[in-house]
């Protein structure tokens, strides 16, 4: 059986322990009978015929990189930017020409949040510096809740401030509506092996904790696939709509958490993802 070390940042939070999805597939991997090791920071090398990069950042040092890259096979090797300005095609500039419907989120993945922790385990400064940026006026943050994206109407309504804080990016929104509801499509995949699902908000920003209706999703948009493989995506989650019958991703992220929403069979799912080990085992 093979040894699959799963590389972690040196400030996250404890592994085993968590919400992550990885968590959950490495504890079928065990079952199954391979040998996990959790590998927490880029300064230790352990022998090991797979490696996953599961650093929850949204850019990734390039020491974790190099480390990654001493393994004979990887997992997400090459996923080291998953900032909206990267996965995006929607950003706006304060001077562009369309004017219809947008919402203002952070570059950073998670609304920054993940990035605020990891400061703060790091320095007494960097703790201090978070904390006061933390209190500024919404528009001057560098991190805001996923919660509290905003949509607004018109490019026009956003506040100035919002255009001139690089850690903020303007999205045209691009909503899929099914009656009242809006639509939220998730595919989440490891190696060969996927699954796709719909979740149905009364709320324009879709969240595990406002969604009522989780259904499952058929088909995978050729276009979604080809962006997994030009980002070299071999485990995530992608979060998209189609909104006037094209694709159009919202989110893409290396390390999910597991939500709570109605119907979801979430060890049902993770079973599908940890059978997918065999197709990265043998690319």
């Amino acid at each position: 059986m093979p040894h699959i070390v799963i590389l972690t940042h040196k400030y996250s939070e404890d592994f085993e322990d968590s919400r992550y999805h990885m968590r959950y597939v490495a504890e079928l991997w065990r079952e199954d009978g391979h040998v996990v090791t959790v590998l927490r920071g880029p300064d230790k090398f352990v022998e090991a015929d797979m490696a996953v990069l599961h650093v929850d950042e949204t850019r990734i040092s390039p020491k974790y990189v190099d480390l990654i890259n001493r393994y004979p096979k990887s997992i997400n090797s090459r996923v080291v930017d998953i900032s909206k300005r990267i996965i995006s095609t929607n950003i706006l500039e304060s001077n562009d020409g369309y004017d219809g419907p947008v919402i203002v989120k952070t570059d950073l993945n998670f609304g920054g949040e993940v990035e605020g922790r990891i400061a703060s385990r790091i320095s007494l400064a960097l703790r201090v510096r978070g904390a006061i940026r933390r209190r500024l006026p919404w528009g001057l943050r560098s991190e805001i809740s996923a919660n509290d994206y905003r949509v607004y109407k018109r490019r026009a309504d956003v506040p100035g401030i919002v255009w001139l804080n690089k850690d903020l990016v303007v999205e045209k929104f691009l909503p899929e509506r099914s009656g009242e509801d809006y639509c939220l499509r998730t595919w989440v995949f490891l190696g060969d092996k996927e699954t796709h699902s719909i979740s149905y908000s009364k709320d324009p920003v879709v969240k595990s904790h406002n969604v009522h209706l989780r259904t499952s999703g058929t088909g995978v948009p050729d276009e979604l696939r080809q962006i997994r493989k030009d980002l070299g995506f071999d485990f995530g989650k992608f979060d998209y709509v189609v909104s006037e019958g094209k694709p159009v991703l919202y989110d893409a992220n290396r390390s999910p958490t597991r939500g709570i929403s109605p119907g979801d069979p979430f060890m049902e799912r993770m079973r599908i993802l940890a059978d997918g080990l065999d197709s990265v085992l043998s690319s």
